[in-house]
């Protein structure tokens, strides 16, 4: 089946209404871009149509795309992702873009669910309370990063700067990376797709390639997620963090 082909049949896949109005009203753009969206990148990448659209779900939230994340919501949640994973990978998203960007896509996915007939709250993935939170966060924590390093980052801090690190450690780690709906190897791969489509953190970045690595994913993972992103976040953000790629898990060959 030719490339064109293959992209047609993913296109009606990921959304079963037919060709989008782009092929009526920008009929030469829609057949490269479509060509190579629905079908060049996917021929590189190994990722499941399920895994696929959470990496590009989190990233549209990354970089603001509101039209392109109700688009890919739909598809996802016909094709397999669960209310629990979409509510997640939102949630998550708030720890590095911010609720002030983050608030509009969990809106729009309640607007969607109720559309679809799917109750909320959907089931609650919370494992840490306040008394608990800052314990397991450092747990959490120190098993991506390594004990001596989050050691040395709390004593190390500044006295006026020393709740940063306890917000990064019981916020960050301990609110959201302990939470069920996905695995730490899932999370740390969303965190990368979050931090790559949002652009400007390649110290972010350089850190979650390692922390990827100690969770147990690959350099063949990163490259598949990076794959699925471009006709997405476009290819500045792209080249950067295949740079953070090559630095922190370099081509054996």
């Amino acid at each position: 089946m030719s490339t064109r082909a293959n992209a047609l049949t993913e296109f009606r896949t990921l959304f079963p209404g037919g060709e989008s109005s782009l092929a009526t009203t920008d009929p030469d753009f829609w057949a490269f871009y479509s060509d190579f969206a629905f079908g060049e990148t996917l021929s590189h990448s190994s990722l499941s149509r399920h895994d696929r659209l959470i990496y590009q779900l989190a990233a549209t939230i990354a970089i603001g795309a509101l039209t392109e994340f109700r688009a890919l919501l739909g598809a996802g949640l016909t094709n397999g992702v669960t209310p629990v994973e979409v509510k997640e990978l939102t949630y998550q998203a708030v720890a590095y873009v911010g609720v002030a960007r983050g608030i509009d896509f969990i809106f729009a996915t309640n607007e969607e669910f109720e559309s679809r007939g799917i109750a909320v709250p959907v089931a609650a993935q919370s494992t840490t309370e306040p008394a608990t939170r800052l314990t397991q966060g450092l747990a959490t924590q120190k098993r991506l990063v390594g004990d001596e390093a989050v050691d040395g980052m709390h004593a190390n801090a500044p006295a006026d700067a020393r709740h940063f690190q306890e917000f990064l450690s019981g916020n960050c780690f301990g609110d959201y990376y302990t939470r069920s709906g996905f695995d730490l190897k899932q999370r740390e791969l969303i965190t990368f797709a979050l931090l790559v489509a949002l652009g400007g953190a390649d110290n972010q970045v350089r850190g979650h390639v390692a922390m990827n690595l100690n969770a147990g994913n690959t350099r063949s993972d990163l490259l598949d997620v990076l794959t699925v992103l471009v006709p997405y976040i476009g290819y500045p953000r792209t080249l950067n963090g295949l740079a953070q790629v090559n630095d922190g898990a370099p081509a054996t060959a």
